[in-house]
C-alpha cells in the first residue's frame, strides 16, 4: 500500500513496483527507511511503527515548546488489527493519551482479518473503549469511504488535548477475486501472500485493469495526483515563506533550530565534568547527565519508572518531566514499559532535532531487544542506558541479575549494518572517569545506537596515571602495567578493579603483567592491527575476567588464554558475599593466573 501511494506521487516508478521483494529492489518486503523516497521508518515488527509515531509526536511537542508555531506539526500513523493486539500498543496508547498528544492522528485499519484467523478467534475487546479509557478521541467510520476519511481527519485536527484514533472499518482484499471468480474479500489467504494464477488475473480485471499490463496508473488517478501536486506546490511555498519570515524575526532561534536538525555531536565541556573517585558507574553517569542537561538543549532522557535507581535523575534534577500541558522540560517518565520507551526514543530520533536516551536495569534489556535491533537497522543514534550490570545487583536475586545479557548486546557490535559498520557501539566502563569517556563516545556517535552498561555498586578508580582518553580505542593498557609481561589480564567494567587487586598478589610472586580495560571490543577491533598487537599480542598468555558468560571475552583472550566468568544464573545475597562465593576476588584471580602460567 505504501509503495503504491508513494508511486502515485512520483517517489517510485512502475518498474520498481514490479520488482517488489526482489534482490536490489528499492521495494523490499517491509519498507526500509528512506526519507527521500517518502519512507520515514523501517516497519514490519507489529506495534513498533505506531510507537515510533508517538515518539515523533513527543519530539514535535518538545520542539514546539522551544520554537513555537513554526514546529506546529501533526504526526500521522497507521495501526492494524495485529498492531492493536501487540502488547506494545498498551504502553504507547497509555503514554500518548496521558500526555494529551493532540498532534498525533492514528488510522486503525479494522478489517477483522489477520494472518491465520479472523480476529474474533483471538479477541473480543472493544478497541474504541480501550483507547477512550486512555484519553484518546475515537472516531469510527467506513474506512473505504474517502469522504468519511476526510471528515474524520478534519475532526481530528480540531481536537485538543487528546490524540485521535480513527477506526476505519474496512474490507480486507477489497475487490479481490478467486480463481473461480468468486469473492476473495475478507479472507485470511489475502493477508500476506500473492493472489497468483487466475485469482490474480480475475482481480485485475475486476478492478478495471489489464492482467497483461497491470502496472499502470489510470488516467483519472494520474490527473487527480497531478492536480494535488500543483496544490501542494503552493502550500509548501507558503510554508517555506512563513518559516523564512519566522527566521528573519527570530534569527537566534532559527540558528538553534538549524543546529538541532543537523544531527551533529553537541559541544560539551567534557573536561569540566568532575567525578567522585570510587563511585558506581551509574552514579558517574548521573554526574555526566547533569552536565548534559545544562549543555545539550535538545537532549531528552526517558526512564522506565527507575530514574532514582538508574540515576537518570541526575538529568531530571536539572529539568522536569513532560506533562499533558507542558513540554518545556526534557524528561519522559515512561512508566513500566521498557519496549514502548525504547520505541518512543527511536521515534524521537527518526523525527530529528532531538537526542534521545532511555534507561532501565540491564536485565530488562531483554524486553527492549526488538527495538534495539530496529534502532541498529535504521542507524538511529539512541543512547541506551542500562544499569545494575551484573550479579552484584545482589539481594534482588537471579531474576534481576544479568548474566547472558552482555553477550547478547555485544553481538550487536559484531553484526554489521548495511553500510558495513558495526551496528551498535557497546560500552561497559571500568570506573567513574572511564564513564565520562564512555558518555563522550556515546554523544559523538551520531550514526548508530550506543549501549552504556553501568554498575550498581561502587568501583575503585583505576591506578593513577591511566590515560582515560584511550577509552576511544575500545581496549587499552592501564597505568602501572609492566613491560614485557608474563601474562595479560583483560576485563571490562568493575572486573578491571578486581584484576588490579589480584595483580598485587601476583607481583609478590615476581610475575610481570599488563592489565587491559576493554569497554568495547567492537571499537578495539576497529583499530589497526599494530595497535591491537601492542595491547594484546597474538602469542601472549591472556587471562580474562567477566561477571557475565565467558564468551564475553573469548574473542579477546584467544586460544592461549583462559576466561573466568559466570556460567549460571545468579543468587540472592549481598554483592560482597556473591563476589566471594562466585570467585570474583583478588585471591581467585591469583589462583587462576598461577594455574594458567603453570
Amino acid at each position: 500500500m505504501l509503495y503504491s501511494v508513494l508511486a502515485l506521487t512520483g517517489k517510485y516508478n512502475m518498474n520498481e513496483l514490479s520488482q517488489f521483494r526482489q534482490w536490489g529492489s528499492p521495494t523490499p518486503g517491509h519498507p526500509e527507511v528512506d526519507v527521500m523516497r517518502g519512507v520515514e521508518n523501517t516497519s514490519g515488527p507489529l506495534g513498533q511503527g505506531h510507537t515510533f509515531a508517538v515518539g515523533a509526536a513527543i519530539a514535535a511537542k518538545f520542539l514546539k515548546a522551544r520554537f513555537g508555531e513554526v514546529m506546529n506539526q501533526t504526526i500521522y500513523a497507521y495501526i492494524s488489527d495485529g498492531g492493536v493486539q501487540e502488547e506494545i500498543s498498551q504502553g504507547s496508547g497509555r503514554i500518548a493519551g496521558h500526555l494529551g498528544l493532540d498532534n498525533l492522528v492514528m488510522f486503525y485499519d479494522s478489517n477483522d482479518i489477520q494472518l491465520s484467523t479472523e480476529t474474533d478467534a483471538v479477541t473480543s475487546e472493544d478497541v474504541a473503549k480501550k483507547y477512550e479509557a486512555w484519553n484518546w478521541k475515537v472516531i469510527t467510520i467506513n474506512g473505504n469511504d474517502p469522504d468519511a476519511i476526510r471528515a474524520a481527519l478534519k475532526e481530528a485536527k480540531a481536537t485538543e488535548k487528546q490524540p485521535t484514533l480513527i477506526i476505519g472499518k474496512t474490507i480486507m482484499g477489497k475487490g479481490a477475486r478467486k480463481a473461480d471468480n468468486s469473492s476473495f474479500e475478507s479472507n485470511c489467504a489475502t493477508h500476506g501472500a500473492p493472489l497468483g494464477g487466475d485469482a490474480y488475473k480475475n482481480t485485475i480485471i475486476n478492478l478495471g485493469g489489464n492482467p497483461e499490463n497491470p502496472f499502470v496508473i489510470f488516467p483519472e488517478v494520474a490527473e487527480l495526483y497531478a492536480k494535488r501536486a500543483k496544490e501542494l506546490e503552493s502550500i509548501v511555498a507558503d510554508k517555506y515563506a512563513a518559516k523564512a519570515n519566522w527566521a528573519k524575526a527570530n534569527p537566534e532561534l532559527a540558528l538553534k533550530m538549524e543546529t538541532f536538525f543537523q544531527g551533529n555531536a553537541p559541544a560539551v565541556d567534557w573536561n569540566g565534568i568532575a567525578q567522585k573517585a570510587g563511585s558506581a558507574t551509574r552514579a558517574a553517569s548521573a554526574t555526566v547527565l547533569a552536565a548534559l542537561a545544562t549543555q545539550v538543549e535538545n537532549m531528552i532522557v526517558a526512564s522506565a519508572d527507575l530514574s532514582n535507581s538508574d540515576k537518570t535523575d541526575g538529568f531530571l534534577k536539572k529539568t522536569h518531566a513532560f506533562t499533558k500541558d507542558d513540554f518545556s522540560g526534557a524528561f519522559l517518565q515512561a512508566g513500566v514499559s521498557e519496549l514502548t520507551m525504547a520505541c518512543i526514543s527511536i521515534g524521537m530520533s527518526l523525527h530529528g532535532g532531538v537526542i534521545p536516551a532511555c534507561a532501565t536495569f540491564f536485565v530488562f534489556s531483554d524486553y527492549m531487544k526488538p527495538a534495539v535491533r530496529m534502532a541498529a537497522l535504521m542507524e538511529q543514534p539512541v543512547k541506551f542506558i542500562w544499569t545494575h550490570d551484573a550479579f552484584r545487583v545482589g539481594e534482588d536475586g537471579p531474576t534481576h541479575e544479568p548474566v547472558e545479557q552482555e553477550a547478547q548486546i555485544r553481538l550487536m557490535e559484531k553484526l554489521k549494518n548495511h553500510k558495513g559498520h558495526n551496528s551498535m557501539l557497546v560500552l561497559r566502563p571500568a570506573d567513574a572517569e572511564e564513564t565520562t569517556q564512555a558518555w563522550k563516545l556515546a554523544m559523538e556517535n551520531t550514526s548508530t545506537p550506543t549501549a552504556l552498561i553501568l554498575s550498581r555498586q561502587n568501583i575503585a578508580n583505576l591506578p593513577a596515571g591511566t590515560d582515560y582518553a584511550q577509552t576511544s580505542k575500545g581496549a587499552y593498557v592501564i597505568a602501572g602495567s609492566d613491560s614485557n609481561p608474563d601474562v595479560i589480564l583483560v576485563a571490562s567494567g568493575s572486573e578491571v578493579s578486581t584484576l588490579v587487586a589480584g595483580a598485587e598478589l601476583l607481583r609478590k610472586d615476581g610475575i610481570k603483567l599488563s592489565i587491559v580495560s576493554a569497554p568495547s571490543e567492537g571499537l578495539f577491533r576497529a583499530q589497526d592491527k599494530e595497535y591491537q598487537e601492542t595491547v594484546i599480542p597474538a602469542n601472549a598468555k591472556v587471562f580474562g575476567l567477566t561477571a557475565g558468560l565467558p564468551v564475553n571475552l573469548q574473542g579477546l583472550v584467544g586460544a592461549n588464554g583462559k576466561v573466568f566468568g559466570l556460567e549460571s544464573f545468579g543468587f540472592s545475597a549481598p554483592y560482597e558475599v556473591l563476589d566471594e562465593k562466585l570467585g570474583f576476588t583478588a585471591e581467585n584471580v591469583y589462583n587462576q593466573v598461577k594455574a594458567l602460567l603453570a
